[in-house]
């Protein structure tokens, strides 16, 4: 820290309680009240540096005013600084020794305006000793220019009228637009590793100053003199640099509280977490900020930041034009989010351990977006977004993101079906190539609904397509008792004529199988299309897919049900079948003897098979009675 020594006599003020005076031989002639305190002093050091202590000795001495012992009484209670810059003054009158630094400066530099010492008074008078001060010594520091600011809040208005507080913040502002390679003087970094994303990567090499090595420091000015500073920084640096960014983020980190939900904040405490949070959402990158192209505003700020901004808005309850402003900032990064960055703790009166609403607004309005022909860099799309789907992977990463938040919330025993099937039914079928976090989520949905009733699962359930499952998720829905039948039989189907079909279904030809149970619905989603083309082995294989039929409900050779299943295909991996669930093994046993489907589509009891277990011999097939009149369903593409 620099400083600076006036004056070359030795210091004689002494203090006794609230009185302070002056050792000499001459006894004191005036009494100066500051505030609390009283100065015991010799009007004339005072009157020859002071055009206001002029002013006030001369009134007192014709007023005749004086103390017990004969002195004259001046005050000055509205002196910037108080006793402290008043003494500093006053033993520069005297020509007594005072130090100064960053931390005293700006109040005597405002104390000595007060008084009128400038060089109309007497030349070389204390206030342009302190200019001098400030332009070669406080201003040139970084460190120094920072504590000069801090001090300003105090000595309001006086530091606003000297433009101290706008000397400093230029100040600082040209010091951090400095290039990092110019940079000689001390810092404060004491922050730990930095992730990929951040811009300091370089400061683990010896002797490299890191761009954004003067955000630290700011972190340390209340809010309002940061939003000054940030100001002029932007203006500086440029608002798109992304340094900006990782300042807003380190000034967050340092003023709001992570767990503002968990504690009792008292109502000051939540204005001033919500002050903070409008000044940084002030400072952000403004949208238009990019139409140049040399930087986007989104890649200032990570869209991680500005999930836990919109959370912590959630958690103070901050304005509604607040939380709009934030929702359109993420809605134009959300793909870059992850499931947890989604997890936004409910406010009462809600339900639901997580703010689902919110997430399905911020899905929506990505969406709307898309659909009014913006693209994520700007660009504007034909708007057929199925076509486009395919080379746009925000909005895959954006599917994947949505069924990885659906895992995430569907524990939450309070969320309804209605709204797990609105959020998943949200992206265009394009945009979800493989089903299997889809699947996940239903799973778990499922799971903790042991109830559920049985049109709320076919809802569940039919939102999953099981052609575009892995083979992985494939043989744990073959086993998932928590299915409905008619998704495992559909499951186990398409497993087997894919292992006996390697060519990928087409979805525009072929012969359709539907399932119809008792009440005549029909599942619709989990319909498999046949191919026309069929490879040419096994031969029996392509003439047994013609017949493939669904029994009706007239109980003949029926299960327990009342159904009876017939079709043709051939069985690809016996192993795998010995892995299935007790009840997948069983429906396979009602499909398949000895390899083969039984012709006709007849269902096959056999012999000494009591517990239903895949380990019992089958018996041979019986041949189907032609005259026998069954009802056939087909359905033809």
């Amino acid at each position: 820290m620099k400083f600076m020594k006036l004056g070359s006599k030795p210091d004689a003020f002494q203090a006794d309680g609230d009185s302070r005076y002056v050792l000499s031989d001459l006894p004191s002639d005036i009494v100066v009240h500051v505030q609390d305190a009283r100065f015991y002093l010799h009007k004339f050091p005072l009157l020859s540096k002071s055009s206001l202590l002029q002013k006030l000795i001369i009134e007192a001495s014709q007023s005749g005013g004086g103390g017990g012992g004969g002195d004259d009484e001046v005050y000055l209670d509205g002196i910037p600084g108080g006793a402290r810059a008043f003494e500093i003054c006053a033993k520069f009158c005297y020509g007594m020794v005072v130090t100064l630094n960053a931390h005293n400066v700006v109040a005597a530099r405002c104390a000595a305006e007060y008084l009128g010492m400038t060089e109309d008074v007497d030349k070389g008078n204390l206030v342009f000793k302190l200019e001098v001060f400030l332009a070669s010594g406080v201003f040139r520091s970084w460190k120094d220019s920072i504590t000069a600011l801090q001090s300003t809040a105090a000595l309001r208005p006086w530091s606003e009228e000297l433009k101290l507080v706008a000397r400093c913040t230029d100040a600082i502002a040209a010091k951090a637009a400095a290039s990092p390679g110019s940079v000689v003087w001390s810092y404060t970094y004491n922050r730990k590793a930095a992730s990929s994303e951040e811009i300091v990567e370089e400061r683990r090499r010896c002797g490299v100053v890191p761009r954004d090595w003067w955000v630290e420091d700011l972190c340390e000015l209340d809010v309002e003199l940061y939003g000054r500073v940030m100001v002029a920084v932007k203006k500086s640096v440029g608002s798109r640099d992304v340094v900006v960014g990782e300042a807003l983020r380190a000034y967050a980190a340092r003023w709001l509280p992570e767990n503002c939900l968990e504690e009792e904040e008292d109502g000051g405490s939540m204005a001033a977490y919500t002050n903070v949070l409008e000044t940084i959402v002030w400072l952000l990158p403004k949208e238009d900020d990019d139409d140049d192209g040399s930087m986007s505003a989104s890649r200032c700020c990570s869209c991680q930041f500005l999930l836990n901004l919109l959370k912590f808005s959630v958690a103070v309850g901050a304005g509604e034009p607040l939380r709009e402003e934030l929702m359109d900032r993420v809605a134009r990064q959300l793909h870059e989010a992850s499931a947890r960055d989604l997890l936004v703790p409910a406010r009462p009166p809600a339900q639901t351990i997580y703010d689902v609403e919110l997430v399905e607004a911020l899905v929506g309005r990505y969406m709307r977006r898309r659909n009014a022909g913006v693209g994520e860099d700007g660009l504007f799309l034909s708007g057929d977004l199925e076509n486009e789907v395919e080379a746009d992977e925000s909005l895959l990463k954006l599917c994947k993101l949505v069924d990885a938040y659906l895992a995430e919330v569907a524990g939450d025993p309070n969320l309804q079906v209605s709204t797990f099937v609105s959020l998943a039914t949200s992206m265009p079928e394009p945009a979800r190539p493989s089903h299997d976090g889809l699947y996940t989520a239903i799973d778990v949905f499922l799971k903790v609904r042991p109830n559920l009733g049985k049109v709320e699962k076919r809802t569940i359930s039919g939102l999953m397509d099981v052609k575009k499952l892995s083979k992985e998720a494939c043989i744990h829905a073959a086993q998932n008792d928590r299915l409905p039948l008619r998704v495992v039989v559909q499951v186990l189907f398409f497993e087997q004529l894919r292992a006996a079909a390697p060519p990928p279904l087409s979805a525009g030809a072929g012969n359709v199988l539907e399932l119809e149970d008792d009440d005549g619905w029909k599942n619709q989603a989990l319909a498999l299309t046949l191919p026309e083309t069929l490879p040419p082995t096994p031969a029996a294989l392509r003439r047994q897919l013609g017949s493939l039929k669904l029994a009706g409900e007239d109980g003949v050779g029926g299960g327990g049900d009342g159904r009876r299943l017939a079709r043709s295909a051939s069985i690809a991996n016996q192993s795998s079948r010995l892995s299935l669930s007790s009840r997948s093994r069983r429906i396979f046993d009602r499909l398949w003897v000895g390899g083969k489907m039984v012709p006709g589509g007849e269902v096959v009891s056999k012999s000494s098979d009591t517990s239903g277990s895949s380990q019992s011999p089958r018996s041979s097939a019986v041949p189907p009675n032609k005259s026998s009149s069954r009802n056939r369903r087909y359905s033809v593409s």
